[in-house]
């Protein structure tokens, strides 16, 4: 006889309520996801706020261009009909749609706003389209539209005006990149270079990084032997040093800056001791400020603290028995630091690099006081296309593409030296 005790095998396995084990574990793991998830919402609704979607709005604003399209609308799809490679002028219903767009846009004087927008591109259509705002409106009943808007200003009667209107007629462009390459898109919609003086954004790109590459050399010459002290030192004196090394980040910015510019300008503390001493004379000071040795100077000095924790931070885990070891089986202080010690900072060296770098590229406020002309970087002119020129999709463009450079030099630093090197400690 069976005993009455055995578990049937295919009777599901049930809590004490009756509920199936495998539904029971499934509905406390769901339970255990939901705390997961809305421990993390907070730090994700922040990054989308204040990094995707500013990101998101950036590429957008890079390729929207509605101007034209939204206040000349009339015009717009009259010159779809128009080929824009030929000579000759439009017909006269373009004329006509343009000076009804006018009229409908003049009273509340929105049709600057396409002046403005096409000036980017070919000077002298702001002022084309102010002056046609004050006239056009006062055209009452004419023969001829083409005739009437070449009377208003001779410019309606070239054609390179209607060959730039119709260019910029689409909602999406691409000539806010194309400028930020120092390309332009000319009337008949080719695509060349600038002239020649107006060619500064591909040296300015060229500067930035350049000049950030050569700040991030610095701090590390000059950060890696006060890391190495830190490190080494007695933990009273190393923690007196790292406070010292500290201490410009309890000091304002600005305060930092502008002491850079006492001390390096011509008539400044630096050049007044080489005079004192005789080292130079009074009549060849030198020029240390408004240009890149500014810039250098004053960015280095800023940026050496980001150099040296994340060096020291390593420095600390390394054994100091490690040099001990490589001494005493008969290697020289100095071979045993380059062979033993400095491979086991590389992930230091590698996060130092990468946090100065990438802050250098981005520092607009510091190249502007002390950069002059030859000392600032690109975000000096995304800053000017945003608060003054008001010329956004430049500036967005403009960022995307040195968001662009970021992401390559990133990848290549993965390639080369491995990004799972790089650490804090």
């Amino acid at each position: 006889m069976a005993d009455s005790t055995t578990v049937d095998s295919n009777q599901p396995i049930t809590t004490a309520d009756g509920t199936p084990l495998k539904v029971s574990l499934a509905r406390a793991l769901r339970k255990e996801k939901m705390k997961s998830l809305a421990l993390i919402a907070p730090l994700f609704v922040f990054i989308s706020l204040t990094f995707l979607i500013p990101i998101a709005d950036m590429l957008w604003r890079g390729i929207e261009d509605p101007i034209v399209s939204s206040y000349l609308p009339k015009t717009v799809v009259e010159l779809k009909k128009w080929d824009a490679t030929t000579n000759e002028l439009p017909g006269e219903n373009v004329f006509e749609a343009m000076a009804l767009d006018i009229k409908a846009g003049a009273a509340d004087r929105l049709i600057t706003r396409v002046g403005k927008r096409l000036n980017y591109e070919l000077p002298g259509m702001n002022s084309l389209f102010r002056k046609s705002q004050r006239r056009v409106p006062k055209l009452e009943e004419v023969d001829s539209y083409k005739e009437a808007m070449i009377k208003v200003d001779k410019k309606w009667g070239q054609v390179e005006t209607w060959q730039l209107i119709k260019t910029f007629s689409p909602t999406l462009t691409s000539g806010y990149f194309w400028a930020a390459l120092d390309l332009q898109v000319t009337p008949a919609g080719d695509v060349e270079l600038q002239d020649e003086k107006k060619r500064i954004y591909l040296q300015l790109f060229w500067r930035t990084l350049y000049l950030s590459g050569f700040i991030t050399l610095m701090t590390l010459i000059l950060g890696y032997p006060i890391a190495y002290l830190l490190a080494t030192l007695p933990l009273k004196t190393g923690n007196v040093l790292l406070m010292l090394v500290l201490l410009p980040f309890w000091t304002s910015l600005l305060v930092r800056t502008t002491s850079w510019i006492a001390l390096l300008q011509r008539e400044g503390v630096i050049n007044d001791i080489l005079v004192g001493l005789n080292l130079i004379d009074a009549e060849n000071r030198l020029t240390m400020i408004h240009n890149a040795t500014g810039t250098v100077v004053a960015m280095t000095h800023i940026l050496l603290p980001f150099m040296i924790l994340p060096l020291y931070s390593v420095m600390k885990t390394i054994p100091k028995s490690y040099m001990r070891a490589a001494v005493s089986l008969g290697a020289h202080p100095f071979n045993a630091f380059f062979k033993v010690y400095a491979p086991n900072t590389v992930p230091g060296i590698g996060a130092g690099g990468i946090l100065v770098f990438i802050i250098s590229i981005g520092y607009y406020i510091t190249p502007a006081l002390v950069g002059g002309t030859s000392g600032t970087f690109i975000s000096n002119f995304i800053a000017y296309h945003v608060s003054v020129s008001l010329n956004w999709g430049l500036a967005a463009a403009l960022g995307i593409i040195l968001l662009g450079l970021v992401l390559v030099l990133y990848i290549l630093y993965d390639r080369i030296v491995g990004i799972d090197n790089m650490k804090l400690g």
